[in-house]
């Protein structure tokens, strides 16, 4: 087959100048990257393309002579001769704009797309001067809520129809439609029926008027008023890219980029409004020591000194162990590499972790094959073993919906209760834990007991050794413990060697994590504890001669009064822990607890020093998202009060014990990681940037992700809002990220490729599943979007969509326990600890199963999930 490109390009003139195009590929676009900008408003480069405001008219010559033709549905092809700045067209593109505003209202000074309006640019620009209009314009009740984030003003819509388009053909949520006809056409929801989509917020940014706009940024801020940096989202573990906007040092609102390798522009409303949190009055600004049952403020002096006693009392016990680190998922990769760093490298202790009992084991991630995002979308076949994806990463979801409805892939789902993905799959599968490993082992074999799925799988052309097929691995159901995933895993990675894995975690660079040793018995680049780098062993003060614990081995050693000092550096085991009664029931027991933290979370308001944190916006540095890639954070504001960066906190810690990290910037840290770990070699900020940043790059680097692409053109018509706005650079310290030891243009790596290899593959450890005791049901506990947080908490229009404490059963279910939708049940764990729950009846849910969502409640003593259960069952009751 010929390989030759020009084989796919066409030859057309636009305003008598040639240029090649694509075959297939629309004029509109061709033409603007030809440099020839054609008008609109309804065409977007990521939706269908519907026609609907004629802005895009242009000649096109065909059989008749010229015609006027819209250039937003029309795909080029050979010799096509096209004009785009005729009297015609001119006259065509007056006629549209005033038409257009016959009935719009000419509010700009009070509206939020003032100064980055498409139509007020382009009535500027194209538009007729003056209206032969003098009739009354059309009104309409203004502004109505369709939703707690939208509001909608009528008058100012257009009727491009992209709105509709997204919640229907991207999101799969069509609650906004036409209603009406003639001029009484308007953009609507159905009675009874919010838009509530965890997506909204991305019909206000592709508006191209002020149709729809944001409650949180509803009369903020106008675009000279702002500056801006581009950034990537942490919400969630996907590191969606973002432009960050600010005013007067404070976020004002976060929009989608265009990365065609992530987001597409695309932002879940979690991700998009998280910024108030950010902004919050309740940020913890100095350092904290507790005296009695409160706090009093400190100075830093103090706090360091405090932690250096408390260290080096517990060093001197003889068992470097004592001490403990768990690390959350707010952190960057230079904050989680100079606290690994500090703990086993200068403390000498391994009892590093950073996967809260809903994650998977450091060992278990590095010995998979990682696929990309697009290798996922564009995979023979998918097998989703995973958490609900719209739940956990949401926008992952829009890039899975895309590719099945637009016939790229085919989805199986396997589980133990339904899912988002539901829909989408050709076959899914209900599975036990028992199941597991008779699958894994037989899933393309002729003689398999799951003859659905090796069907789906055969038809769509995966091979016998796994070629052509991606995993969607994840948490299904946290009530299993993460071994039965692990297990599955790695027995799957058996069978079909060449099969990758994407991994659906939900944690915000929990790749990040592992890849820098964030985890027991691992060190930076993967590398196993005994097989440190040369690099390592130059750098680093010492290594621990002994594996440490994980988290939940040091919860255990805490009961039994086994650990001294434990640093929770942006982490919450008493909300977040899966086995939360063990976590609280720990915690009250460890010597001296460090919280090193944003606000005062259930951990940290309870701990015995915290000292405040820089949050995001409020530093630079890089997160890796869960394919693998590496993505820049740029700081836009200053960190309130007396707050400081992790990784310089960290610093200031060794230095207090006698030690010196050795950096002094986040670009220094970066630098060091490059040297040290063989995953991230070649890695440095210039090239980050140079090398189309807004994609970052995958690690390991390779020739390919080394190469410099330029960045795409930004079409101001589909994304409003950002052209219009000041790009700035740091505006506290604009020297915080220059690369150190950069001498010249050529950016050369800071380090060498190490001869060291990652964790080789593993063996899967099957644990027998127990017996279900009789009268306790299955239990289906999972994760919501808007499951209870400290970032939900503090997100003053996010706060009051926290999902409510409830369990759902299935009607069968409800029956056979007597009582109905709206009645309370009293549940009970394995360990006898109760909570009482209002029922709600969903005939998703399989029949003998509840299905709780974890971080909906609190109560003392309960925890549906015990660590030390395989499997987790619990007991329902009429209350």
């Amino acid at each position: 087959m010929s390989t030759d490109v020009s084989q796919n390009l066409v030859t057309i003139s636009i305003d008598g100048k040639e240029i090649q195009a694509g075959k297939g590929e629309l004029l509109i676009a061709a033409a603007e990257k030809a440099g020839v900008f054609i008008p609109r408003f309804c065409y977007h480069n990521r939706l269908p393309q519907v026609g609907m405001c004629r802005m895009c008219l242009v000649e096109v010559n065909g059989p008749r002579g010229f015609s006027l033709q819209p250039a937003c549905y029309l795909p080029v092809s050979d010799g096509m001769e096209v004009v785009t700045e005729s009297e015609k067209v001119k006259k065509a593109q007056d006629g549209v704009l005033e038409y257009l505003l016959i009935n719009h209202p000419l509010d700009c000074p009070v509206c939020d797309k003032g100064g980055e309006c498409p139509l007020q640019d382009q009535t500027m620009a194209y538009g007729p001067g003056e209206s032969r209009f003098v009739e009354e314009k059309r009104h309409w009740e203004k502004p109505i809520p369709i939703s707690d984030l939208v509001l909608l003003d009528r008058e100012r819509c257009i009727q491009c129809d992209r709105c509709t388009r997204f919640a229907d053909v991207v999101a799969g949520d069509a609650l906004i439609e036409f209603v009406g006809r003639g001029d009484h056409t308007e953009i609507n929801v159905f009675p009874d029926r919010p838009f509530s989509s965890y997506f909204s917020g991305n019909t206000v940014q592709i508006c191209p008027v002020g149709a729809l706009t944001a409650v949180p940024y509803r009369f903020k801020a106008r675009p000279w008023d702002l500056s801006q940096v581009e950034s990537s989202c942490t919400t969630c573990s996907m590191g969606c890219r973002i432009m960050v906007q600010s005013s007067q040092n404070e976020l004002t609102r976060y929009l989608g980029l265009d990365a065609d390798s992530i987001n597409h522009g695309w932002l879940c409303d979690k991700g998009r409004f998280g910024h108030e949190a950010i902004n919050s009055s309740d940020r913890i600004t100095a350092p904290l020591v507790r005296k009695g049952d409160s706090f009093v403020e400190t100075t830093w002096a103090s706090a360091l000194e405090l932690i250096s006693s408390k260290v080096s009392s517990a060093q001197a016990a003889g068992d470097p162990n004592r001490i403990g680190f768990i690390l959350g998922s707010r952190l960057t990769n230079e904050d989680i590499y100079a606290w690994v760093k500090l703990a086993k490298g200068v403390v000498g202790t391994d009892s590093v972790d950073s996967q809260l009992g809903d994650g998977l084991k450091g060992e278990v991630i590095a010995s998979l094959r990682r696929a990309t995002i697009n290798e996922a979308v564009s995979a023979k076949a998918i097998l989703a073993f995973t958490g609900d994806i719209k739940e956990e990463v949401p926008v992952l979801f829009l890039r899975l919906r895309e590719a099945v409805k637009s016939g790229w892939t085919k989805i199986a789902t396997i589980g133990t209760h339904g899912s988002s993905l539901d829909k989408l799959s050709e076959v899914t599968a209900s599975v036990s834990a028992g199941q597991l490993q008779l699958l894994a082992k037989e899933l393309m074999k002729e003689s398999s007991k799951f003859p659905e799925l090796t069907k789906l799988f055969t038809n769509q052309g995966v091979g016998a050794d796994g070629e052509g097929l991606v995993v969607l691995l994840g948490r299904e159901n946290l009530a299993w413990d993460q071994s039965v995933v692990e297990a599955f895993a790695l027995e799957l990675s058996r069978a079909l060697p060449r099969a990758k894995f994407l991994l659906t975690l939900h944690n915000a660079n929990f790749a990040g994590s592992v890849d820098l040793g964030a985890v027991p018995n691992m060190l930076p680049g993967r590398l196993p504890l005994g097989s440190a780098s040369q690099a390592t062993r130059q750098k680093w003060a010492g290594l621990p001669d002994r594996a440490g614990r994980g988290v939940k081995e040091m919860l255990v050693a805490a009961l039994q009064g086994e650990l001294d000092v434990l640093f929770l550096v942006g982490s919450d085991p008493r909300e977040d822990y899966v086995d939360s009664a063990l976590a609280n029931s720990a915690l009250d027991q460890v010597g001296f607890v460090v919280s090193v933290d944003t606000f005062l979370s259930q951990s940290s308001a309870k701990a015995d020093l915290v000292l405040p944190a820089s949050s995001f916006a409020e530093k630079s540095g890089t997160t890796t998202n869960l394919e693998g890639r590496v993505l820049t954070l740029n700081q836009k504001v200053a960190p309130k009060g007396l707050c400081r960066p992790d990784w310089a906190i960290a610093s200031e810690i060794a230095l207090e014990l006698g030690d010196d990290l050795g950096f002094d910037s986040a670009a220094g840290v970066l630098d060091e990681i490059a040297e040290v770990s063989p995953l991230h070699w070649g890695l440095s900020w210039n090239r980050l940037v140079k090398s189309s940043a807004i994609e970052g790059m995958m690690i390991p680097i390779s020739a390919t992700s080394l190469s410099i692409r330029p960045k795409a053109m930004l079409d101001e018509i589909s994304t409003p809002g950002i052209a219009s706005v000041w790009d700035q650079g740091l505006p506290s310290s604009k020297t915080a990220y220059v690369e150190n030891g950069s001498t010249s243009a050529d950016d050369k790596p800071a380090g060498e490729p190490s001869s060291q290899t990652v964790a080789g593959p593993l063996e899967p450890i099957w644990r027998l599943a127990p017996v279900q005791p009789l009268g306790f049901m299955n239990l289906a506990y999972s994760r919501k979007l808007y499951s209870q947080g400290e970032h939900l908490r503090n997100s003053a229009h996010l706060v009051h969509l926290v999902v409510e404490a409830k369990c759902q059963v299935s009607s069968k279910t409800a029956e056979k326990l007597g009582v109905s939708s709206g009645g309370s049940v009293l549940i009970t764990d394995k360990a006898g600890g109760e909570g009482q729950f209002e029922l709600e009846v969903d005939d998703s849910v399989p029949n003998d199963t509840v299905e709780l969502v974890r971080g909906s409640f609190s109560i003392s003593g309960f925890s549906p999930v015990r660590s030390d259960e395989t499997v987790n069952y619990v007991k329902v009751e009429r209350a």
